[in-house]
């Protein structure tokens, strides 16, 4: 089952983007997922292809209109989960990733400006990602981000099934070190034990490194673990 991933956005231009290189452009090639990048302008009401006016109330920026998305969005979905890249979203999360590869068509709306009309949101049952807390110029970026997170989790993918196990959020844990050749590099050895070929050890190793490592960076992922 192929992963359909339909873009709704006033640059389609910028897509596939990075997502046509490496891994994903691999995966793109051998249809283990699509992406189509609609003109959210094609669907506007007027000669100037206008998809957005002042907001009610006053305030800085422009809306991006209901009629206009709303039109683009009943012509173009074909079912599955419909996502707003925004920064009021729930956290875009290894969880969630896995969440959505399991999904068989993803329409995701790129907003610009100060965002889209909260009745869209409303009326089609939008469910709203955020990727950090912070502002982009759009959510075009956001959304290639989060579409890299979820089609790396498509079967067939990655060329090695156990690849993303021991990643960073797999298990609650930041990943622990990696080291490869040469074994000394500018007086820096390789740790030892990584030598030894005692896979037991080893993976003590690994555990106590990642405990190490979220406890002084991400102890947050700690609390919610307990």
């Amino acid at each position: 089952m192929a992963l359909n991933v339909k873009i709704l956005t006033i640059f389609p231009e910028i897509f596939p983007g990075f997502l046509g290189y490496s891994l994903t452009g691999r995966a793109l090639e051998k249809g283990i997922w699509t992406i189509d990048a609609v003109n959210i302008r094609d669907y506007a009401f007027d000669k100037h292809a206008s998809v957005d006016d002042t907001p009610c109330g006053g305030g800085a920026g422009m809306i991006m209109r209901p009629d206009v998305l709303g039109n683009a969005i009943e012509h173009n979905y074909k079912g599955g989960k419909i996502i707003y890249m925004s920064p009021k979203g729930s956290p875009l999360t290894q969880a969630k990733a896995h969440e959505l590869s399991q999904c068989e068509n993803l329409t995701v709306i790129c907003g610009r400006f100060e965002g889209i009309d909260e009745r869209v949101i409303e009326e089609y049952g939008i469910e709203e990602i955020s990727i950090g807390d912070y502002i982009l110029t759009g959510g075009e970026q956001a959304a290639m981000i989060m579409i890299d997170s979820v089609v790396r989790l498509l079967p067939g993918v990655l060329g090695n099934s156990l690849s993303t196990e021991n990643e960073s959020f797999e298990k609650g844990l930041l990943e622990y070190p990696q080291y490869t050749r040469p074994i000394e590099w500018k007086g820096r050895k390789v740790p030892e034990i990584l030598l030894s070929g005692h896979h037991e050890k080893i993976a003590a190793w690994q555990k106590e490194q990642s405990l190490k490592i979220t406890k002084e960076k991400r102890p947050d992922l700690l609390e919610k673990s307990s």
